[in-house]
């Protein structure tokens, strides 16, 4: 499992990795735009918003697909950097000196691992933010869209038991999570006096009040 198999090293394609590798690629740049989407219809009067961006695995062509993409919607996107938990709570003081109004959490490992300060961190900077894993805004995030971190593993364990019989996995096809999650915590949105969008808690798929 990995942000996105279809990159060197590890995979030529979906339905034919080749070599000695599967597993299940999380679309990750692709999704990392889409919940930048979704943050931009969040606080729809945000002039700038921040993304908070692994310097160990954001590559410079991913961040600038980022900031075209803010900018189609008449947005300016500041960049926020962190290589380890210790670099988080100045970084997202920095989105805030610069003006940002939201905070896109991009997918990392690190970011996740070290998610519970990220949340007390943009509570405390009041700063709506969203995060990969549904499971997050159940944790006390405010916004969270991808696919469910339990059933990416129930899958990962599904690939894993095909290898056990027998399979090899350069026949396997790379899989792709196939349901993807809005989850909107009304708790938090509430701590941070923030109100949602309306038509953006209909469309959730579970909301937390």
């Amino acid at each position: 499992m990995t942000e996105d198999m279809v990159a060197p090293p590890y995979a030529t394609s979906l339905a034919r990795p080749g070599g000695n590798a599967t597993g299940i690629s999380l679309m990750s740049p692709d999704l990392d735009g889409k919940r930048q989407d979704v943050l931009i219809e969040a606080v729809p009067g945000a002039r700038r918003i921040a993304a908070l961006a692994d310097s160990n695995v954001a590559s410079l062509e991913h961040l600038k697909a980022l900031e075209a993409s803010a900018r189609k919607h008449g947005k300016e996107l500041v960049i926020v950097r962190a290589a380890s938990a210790s670099d988080l709570a100045p970084a997202i003081s920095e989105a805030g000196k610069q003006g940002a109004a939201a905070l896109n959490v991009l997918s990392s490992p690190m970011l996740h691992l070290n998610r519970r300060l990220i949340i007390a961190r943009a509570a405390e900077a009041r700063l709506p933010a969203i995060y990969q894993w549904p499971e997050t805004a159940e944790e006390g995030g405010l916004l969270a869209y991808g696919p469910s971190f339990i059933d990416i593993f129930r899958q990962r364990a599904g690939i894993v038991v095909k290898v056990l019989r027998g399979a090899r996995p350069s026949e396997l096809p790379i899989e792709q999570p196939t349901k993807f999650k809005l989850v909107i915590n009304l708790k938090t949105a509430k701590a941070i006096n923030y109100a949602v969008p309306t038509g953006l808690v209909l469309r959730a798929d579970t909301v937390i009040e």
